[in-house]
């Protein structure tokens, strides 16, 4: 049961960091051009689920080769 805990921990983390990162790096992309002038809240809200979105998708795949990784012994 502990292991179950150890790796639902090591999940919830990597999409926190990731989330973070994606964050981070779409700061840096100028989103001016896309959005109305009036429309600041529903642009601020679209880059919140681009973020999200982005950063679970990183940090799935990276769970995913992490526990294949783990699942290779199981083929020799």
């Amino acid at each position: 049961m502990k292991t179950i805990g150890f790796f639902s921990l090591i999940g919830m983390l990597s999409h926190v960091m990731f989330i973070y990162i994606t964050w981070l790096v779409i700061q840096s992309v100028n989103f001016d051009q896309f959005f109305h002038t009036n429309k600041v809240v529903e642009a601020r809200l679209l880059i919140i689920f681009i973020t999200i979105a982005i950063g679970t998708a990183v940090s799935r795949f990276v769970l995913d080769i992490i526990q294949w990784s783990q699942d290779l012994i199981y083929l020799f």
